[in-house]
């Protein structure tokens, strides 16, 4: 069939319908899609920026994600370090509380020097001599003693303030005259009796427990009890002395107008166990007060009270308060032993108040209860399977290749994990321990702060960094929108124009072929 054949009107109308056609389907799809590119064909540069930028913005939206998760996880971690701190304000308190409650000793550790002499005083302890003293014997009741026959018998020389030895003997009618009236001397008391009555006006015998005493009745340095040629004699080996007599001799000595401690030293340990010595006088240096004494203990960390009585005239040295269920290590110093003030050297043993340290005991209870919270709130702080105060780390991705990052390390905020271990039930009895606790409850606090600021800083530089990714998904889907976008405006403009032309084109075609219709009417 021939091919039709259109006048060059006709033709060039009908390329011009068919260009605006295409226009028109053109500004159609950029109203639909609100794009002026769609395709590569489009704009290859601008298409191919626009998608690298969509796809940046896609990648960040996705770490945006994570890093917000992050933000929880650190705010999850401050709530628990928070609640963490509220606790451990709790255990301050408690210790505190244990701090000013009664004392959970009724007694101290203590020595205790003998009378320091007339004259001796709180501000002068030096004194103003030493009192004449009686000469003295003593022995330790061991056993009950049965002398069970008539001619079983305990004998001894005794020599009172010098004068020539008189025999004593002790038969079963002296035993049988004292106590329960048998032959057998049962106890301490009845020796005591029996001495009493054997011995006379020269001597007093005295004693408590089991303990045995027979003191001249002067004082002075011709004061003085000798006991010889201590017998005992059993007829048919039956008698087992328990007694504890024997022979002994004590001297008296005179009174003195010199100080008891002028001169002498006091050898004591401070609290790390080194020596430190105190030397009683007037010279430089020296202490002849209690005030004195009291402010030497405390300048040199020595954890000792001292005190006296005025009634005994004695000079007390005791554990403080802070060490108040220790017993200090031995004393010396030529203030020490024998003939010296401070006779004994041994610190006597501290005696508990049951109902202050029951007391004291209960609140190391409560301590250790709210330390168990503070590994519940630990465990509890814990937000999308990451716990940041049980040790879990988190790693934090600003960008799409992962280089830019933060590292937020975890720690362990257990109870042990800030530094603080659970209490003995004594560990309160005295305000040394309780002042160490103290110190840990301090240390804790300084953990917990120094790890919350760390924390709050990371939260800080996250919450930036999410509001510069955000700030930045937006720039760069500003900028993708900014090669790609249709400015509708024009494009509707566009459409009415090109349907007005297109309406044009199609009235230009019909009078294009109005020739062949006027020949098709010749025709006809």
């Amino acid at each position: 069939m021939a091919d039709v054949v259109l006048n060059s009107a006709v033709r060039s109308n009908l390329r011009t319908l068919q260009s605006t056609t295409d226009l028109l389907a053109q500004t159609e799809e950029r109203l639909a899609t609100g794009k002026k590119i769609n395709s590569a064909l489009d704009n290859p540069a601008s298409f191919f920026t626009a998608n690298a930028l969509d796809r940046r913005a896609s990648d960040l939206n996705s770490l945006l994600n994570s890093v917000k998760a992050s933000v929880q996880t650190l705010e999850a971690a401050d709530n628990g370090i928070k609640g963490i701190t509220e606790i451990v304000e709790g255990l301050k308190a408690t210790a505190r509380a244990a701090l000013q409650s009664p004392l959970a000793v009724s007694e101290k550790a203590s020595i205790e020097s003998g009378d320091l002499g007339v004259g001796a005083t709180a501000k002068n302890l030096l004194g103003g001599g030493v009192a004449a003293t009686a000469g003295s014997v003593g022995f330790t009741f061991g056993a009950a003693t049965t002398l069970a026959d008539a001619a079983d018998s305990l004998s001894f020389s005794i020599a009172i303030d010098g004068a020539a030895s008189s025999t004593v003997t002790i038969d079963q009618t002296a035993v049988q005259a004292a106590g329960d009236g048998d032959t057998t001397i049962d106890d301490a008391d009845e020796l005591r009796e029996i001495l009493t009555a054997k011995l006379g006006a020269g001597v007093t015998v005295g004693g408590t427990g089991t303990s045995v005493t027979i003191t001249s009745n002067t004082t002075g340095a011709s004061s003085a009890v000798a006991i010889t040629a201590y017998t005992e004699t059993d007829a048919d080996s039956d008698v087992t002395d328990g007694t504890g007599l024997g022979n002994a001799s004590g001297a008296g000595s005179a009174a003195s107008t010199a100080s008891a401690l002028t001169g002498k030293t006091l050898t004591v340990k401070d609290k790390t166990g080194q020596d430190v010595s105190v030397t009683f006088g007037t010279g430089t240096g020296q202490v002849d007060t209690l005030d004195e004494l009291n402010k030497f203990f405390e300048n040199n960390n020595v954890l000792l009270d001292a005190t006296f009585d005025v009634n005994t005239r004695q000079l007390k040295v005791s554990a403080d308060n802070s060490i108040a269920k220790s017993t200090p290590l031995d004393v010396s110093g030529t203030a020490t032993g024998a003939g010296n003030p401070f006779a004994s050297v041994t610190f006597s043993s501290p005696v508990l108040d049951e109902e202050a340290a029951t007391k004291r005991s209960n609140f190391v209870a409560d301590y250790n209860a709210a330390l168990k919270e503070i590994n519940t709130i630990a465990k509890d702080s814990n937000y999308n399977g990451v716990n940041l105060l049980m040790g879990d780390d988190l790693d934090v991705i600003f960008n799409e290749d992962g280089t830019s990052k933060l590292e937020v390390k975890g720690v362990e905020f257990t109870s042990s994990g800030v530094g603080l271990p659970e209490l003995a039930d004594d560990q309160f009895i005295d305000s040394s321990s309780i002042n160490t606790v103290l110190d840990q409850i301090d240390a804790a606090f300084k953990t917990i702060e120094a790890q919350s600021s760390k924390f709050g800083s990371q939260l800080q530089i996250v919450q930036t960094r999410e509001v510069f990714t955000k700030d930045m998904i937006g720039t760069l889907e500003d900028g993708a929108h900014a090669l790609t976008a249709a400015d509708t405006n024009e494009e509707a403009a566009n459409l009415a124009t090109l349907q007005t032309r297109q309406s044009l084109i199609v009235s230009s075609l019909a009078i294009s072929t109005q020739q062949e219709s006027a020949v098709l009417q010749l025709l006809r």
